[in-house]
């Protein structure tokens, strides 16, 4: 297998990725990446086949886990209640009970207020040249799944940076610094959720973190813990994905120029999975074997980590034609934006309806809007989302 090098904090990496899976795609679907120290997955076919592989999977093996670092203990300890880092049994237990509290008709249920909400932020855009990012993009899905929830709204600007900071630590750039932000802030949120639940339990509501209070009350044994690292993740991930897909593609659409039939009811599905195929937020998801499997040429050992490349996968040619051109009208195929498998986001209806609603309803409203400066990524890989979105009405 052969060893390649790319810094994923280099400048010209994080502005454009493409080159590099695309370059690398080309010459094997898998390859060492040596700045992670693991394997990595460049193709459409690899990364679905360890979507898949059930000889993969997110928990560290046992024999592997650590206690970790003491500054680190709050952020650990939500990590260890989180379903993204759980297999089964523990996984399915945690899947069904949020399924059943997760449920589309609760999703679909939020429809209007997705649709007022919108309208209200697009009255309160200013004249002069504005940030998008903050002031529709973030607000569409954080507001959203506060609501979804049951959290305060006027919460929703603390859980923001609650939550920048815990999925700091998934960033290339992380430092000290970040796991000790990251650690004050799991601390905090997961002292505000144990207040917060101890009110629910007293005077429950029509939202999901009754439901699943409600569940764990009716002997299905989800405890406090696992409650708390369930509303943190649905939080992080349910606001997370949605601002950088959404970001990503009214960027995308601005500087190649739009379409109004993309927008319409029978075409609007097809623009959101090509936003999503495109210029996904997340584009790196990591895997551990759990036994000796020989797989794409490769053995992996046991404990070995592999690296699922899902921006790559995106753009493979062998999946997609023409990948690097963004075309809203091609026929929707299955993309890994979302993830695939056992582990394919819960959140993935509510941040399709979400864009399914304000898309459509950004651009009746602001025809005219038109980029104020030139957008830039954040240094925050494996995600891939903007700084901001400067733009005029």
């Amino acid at each position: 297998m052969k060893t390649i090098s790319q810094s994923p904090t280099d400048p010209s990496f994080v502005q454009n990725p493409y080159p590099f899976y695309a370059m690398h795609r080309a010459i094997s679907p898998l390859q060492a990446w040596s700045e992670y120290n693991m394997p990595a997955a460049f193709s459409h076919k690899a990364v679905q086949a360890l979507l898949r592989d059930r000889r993969f999977g997110r928990e560290i093996p046992a024999e592997m886990a650590t206690t970790g670092p003491a500054h680190l203990a709050p952020f650990l300890l939500t990590e260890a209640h989180s379903l993204l880092d759980a297999e089964p049994p523990r996984h399915t237990r945690l899947r069904k009970l949020i399924l059943r509290a997760f449920t589309s008709r609760a999703i679909t249920a939020l429809s209007d207020d997705i649709e007022t909400l919108c309208h209200q932020l697009i009255d309160d855009f200013p004249d002069t040249p504005f940030d998008l990012l903050d002031a529709y993009c973030t607000q569409v899905p954080l507001i959203t799944i506060c609501r979804l929830l049951g959290v305060p709204v006027d919460m929703a600007p603390k859980l923001l940076i609650w939550s920048h900071d815990i999925v700091a630590m998934y960033q290339a750039s992380r430092t000290v610094e970040t796991e000790h932000r990251a650690a004050a802030a799991a601390a905090e949120f997961t002292s505000f959720l144990h207040s917060y639940i101890d009110q629910r339990r007293s005077d429950p509501r029509d939202d999901l973190i009754t439901r699943l209070i409600t569940a764990e009350e009716d002997g299905e044994s989800l405890s406090t813990d696992e409650l708390i690292g369930t509303c943190i993740l649905l939080l992080n991930a349910g606001h997370e994905a949605t601002v950088h897909s959404m970001g990503n593609g009214v960027k995308t659409m601005l500087q190649q120029g739009w379409d109004p039939t993309w927008l319409a009811p029978e075409g609007i599905d097809r623009l959101n999975e090509e936003i999503l195929r495109y210029d996904p937020p997340l584009h790196m998801f990591t895997r551990y074997a759990y036994e000796t499997v020989n797989l794409l040429g490769h053995t992996f050992q046991r404990g070995d980590q592999v690296a699922l490349l899902l921006g790559a996968a995106n753009r493979d040619p062998d999946a997609f034609a023409d990948p690097d051109l963004f075309d809203p009208t091609r026929a929707i195929k299955t993309n890994t934006a979302f993830g695939g498998g056992l582990h394919f986001c819960v959140g993935a209806p509510l941040a399709r309806l979400e864009m399914k609603i304000g898309l459509p309803i950004l651009f009746d409203r602001c025809p005219n809007l038109k980029l104020a400066a030139d957008p830039e990524y954040s240094n925050t890989y494996h995600f891939h989302g903007l700084t901001q979105l400067m733009v005029t009405t």
